[in-house]
Formats: structure tokens, C-alpha cells, sequence
């Protein structure tokens, strides 16, 4: 095989992605450093507030690195955070050459790495697998260029667009494989939303239960407008994992206090028609360190999502099922619109088999 530079920008991105949902809220980065055809150092960013992946890098390659080739998946950075910048440790390695897949997406930092190392007389090329390392990081993009959080909208659905039949019942529409998808995506976002109406209805636990591991449970937000939320309630039981209520501005102290008693933490935001302004609940969870978030409903949750154009991505689960009915309950809810025009359009990605399921994943043309 040819190993040219798509070869091992590719081997960084693979890096990179091993460390899914670990970063937060940093970007994931992987880094290859290669010399006369040989792979000296590999290296990437395995949680935040830990060493970048160029340090790894270096750190394997040792004096192997004068007049290597690095390949990075993101601009090296060249400002301090909680580590040194990127950018001058590569100025000082010996390398000579710097190979980018795509440019720090931060407008106040953009290039500025890049340039950096121009000026130290390394070259340096832009652009190799951009697109994979776009897709790699939309989170961290949408992050960086909106300050709010990446919303992922997850349902699973029969062949003919139902999620349970009119008295509720749901279990199962999917397999156990496709089940075990659901939670490998939990582990990696920070943040799993429902709303009030879920909670009474199912009283999900909202955590992580992985076969092959150990997950990481996110962060279980419920949209619920006048603390309605029973202290039995398994997301008021917080020792597996935090919660955090979105509430009204005018909704009980009591309750509040209750609840807070068992370790929720309480948000208050303005109303719209009687529920929770999602802009404002937005700007709230990501001042409380929420990167992304996996909204699994209910129906008129889903619909307030995707109807003021809050979703950036949906994982649609298909279970080869007809249900029928026309009381069957569909995924996204809302008011009805009267014409197809109206329809938000979405974009397929990829479809996978997972298990006997159809696994979807679109993202809004908007």
C-alpha cells in the first residue's frame, strides 16, 4: 500500500476518535510523526485538561523528530490554556514539515498556529481529509462558533414512524443491539435531555449500561416547567449521575428546595406558551459545562427542538415492525402543519444495519 499523506492523516483521525467523548470540551486530535517512511511518535488527546497530542508524540518520537513529518488533525493551538501551546513545542521539535487536516475553528485563534510555524520556516499544508476532521468534531465547531450546546436528537421508530403503541407501551420497538447503540452514544455526550412528560410516564433511569464496559454516564437534564418531578424519581436519585431541572421563572421554591435537598440542580428560565424557552435553557446548560446533548423526547419535545431549528444531527433507529393505528404515537409531536412545504428537511448521512435495525444518521439542511 501507498502511504502517502491521506494514509496518515487517516491513522491520526482513528487516533483521534478512539478518545470519543472523553474530551469534552476540548476537540479530539490525534497526531502521527513520520520519518523517511517510518512511524516514530503517535500521540492523541485523551481527556481534557491532560497533554495535547502532539506532546504524546514527541514524547515517543524523542530525537527521531528533527526533519520529520507531523501529521495533525487540528491546527496545533498557539495560546495557553490549561497546557502550554502546541505551536511552539513544534517550532522547537526540528520537524519540517507540518501537515493540518483542518484549521482551529475558533475565530480569535484561527491560523494563528499555522502561521507561526510558516514563520519559523517549516512548511506547512492545509487541508489533507478536511472533511473527516470537520465531521470528527462537529461538536467542538458548533461549540466554538455558536457558545451553545450540539443537539443530538435520538429516537427509535417502527417502519411506519411509530415510537409506541396509543397506550404508551413502547418496550421494545428496537433489538438489544441497537439498544446497546443508544447507550454507546450516551457515554459519549455530555448531557442526555427528556421531558417532564417522559418522566412521569416511563421514570427512566437516563444512565449508561454498557455489556463490553464500564460507560460514562452523561448529565440528565429534564425540561419541566413547574417542578413536577417526583422526589422517587429515578433521575432525583443522583449518585450515579447529576441532574439538572429547566424550570420557569415562577415555579415553586418548595419544590425547588425539595429537590435540591436530593442534589438537582435547579435552572430557571423564562416561558414560551407555558414551556421552557429553549434558546435561554440552552445558554444556561452550557454555562453549566454542557458541550452536547442527546434529546430522546418525548414527541413534543422533539417537535419544540425541531421546529425552532435547534437540532444540528438525528440518530433515527428503524425496527423492521409495522405497528399501525391512528393513535399510535410518532416521534415528533407538535401542532399539524397543513402542507408538505412546511416539512423541515434533512439530509441522510450513513445507514447501517445494527442488529436487525435500520440505524439513520441526517443532519438538517438548515
Amino acid at each position: 500500500m501507498l502511504k502517502n499523506d491521506e494514509y496518515y492523516m487517516q491513522l491520526a483521525l482513528d487516533l483521534a476518535a478512539s478518545a470519543r467523548g472523553n474530551t469534552n470540551p476540548n476537540p479530539m486530535v490525534g497526531a502521527v510523526l513520520v520519518n523517511n517512511g517510518v512511524i516514530v511518535g503517535t500521540g492523541l488527546h485523551r481527556k481534557a485538561g491532560e497533554p495535547h497530542a502532539e506532546v504524546h508524540a514527541f514524547r515517543m518520537a524523542g530525537d527521531h523528530a528533527k526533519d520529520a513529518t507531523l501529521y495533525v488533525t487540528l491546527e496545533p493551538c498557539s495560546h495557553f490554556g490549561k497546557t502550554p501551546p502546541c505551536a511552539n513545542l513544534v517550532k522547537e521539535s526540528g520537524v519540517k514539515r507540518v501537515v493540518i487536516a483542518m484549521k482551529d475553528p475558533n475565530p480569535d485563534v484561527a491560523g494563528r498556529g499555522i502561521q507561526l510555524l510558516r514563520d519559523a520556516g517549516i512548511e506547512v499544508e492545509v487541508g489533507i481529509l478536511e472533511a473527516q476532521a470537520y465531521k470528527l468534531n462537529e461538536r467542538f465547531i458548533y461549540n466554538m462558533l455558536t457558545s451553545r450546546p450540539y443537539i443530538v436528537a435520538k429516537y427509535a421508530m417502527t417502519a411506519d414512524g411509530k415510537i409506541a403503541a396509543a397506550t404508551g407501551d413502547s418496550q421494545w420497538v428496537t433489538g438489544d443491539d441497537a439498544r446497546e447503540d443508544v447507550h454507546e452514544y450516551r457515554h459519549e455526550m455530555d448531557g442526555i435531555l427528556v421531558g417532564i412528560g417522559t418522566v412521569l410516564a416511563d421514570n427512566p433511569s437516563l444512565t449508561t449500561r454498557l455489556v463490553s464496559k464500564e460507560g460514562k454516564n452523561p448529565v440528565r437534564i429534564v425540561l419541566d416547567s413547574q417542578l413536577q418531578t417526583p422526589l422517587t424519581a429515578h433521575v432525583v436519585q443522583t449518585d450515579d449521575a447529576r441532574t439538572i431541572i429547566v424550570t420557569s421563572i415562577d415555579a415553586s421554591k418548595q419544590r425547588e428546595t425539595a429537590l435540591a435537598a436530593k442534589g438537582v440542580t435547579i435552572l430557571r428560565v423564562a416561558t414560551t406558551h407555558g414551556s421552557v424557552d429553549l434558546e435561554q435553557a440552552l445558554e444556561a446548560l452550557y454555562k453549566e459545562g454542557i458541550t452536547d446533548i442527546l434529546v430522546e423526547g418525548g414527541a413534543g419535545v422533539h417537535a419544540s427542538f425541531f421546529q425552532q431549528n435547534l437540532v444540528q444531527k438525528a440518530i433515527i433507529y428503524m425496527a423492521p415492525k409495522v405497528l399501525g393505528g391512528a393513535h399510535s404515537i410518532t416521534p415528533v409531536g407538535g401542532a399539524d402543519v397543513q402542507v408538505m412545504s412546511e416539512a423541515i428537511d434533512f439530509e441522510f448521512d450513513t445507514v447501517n444495519f445494527v442488529g436487525n435495525d435500520l440505524r439513520i444518521i441526517a443532519y438538517p439542511k438548515h
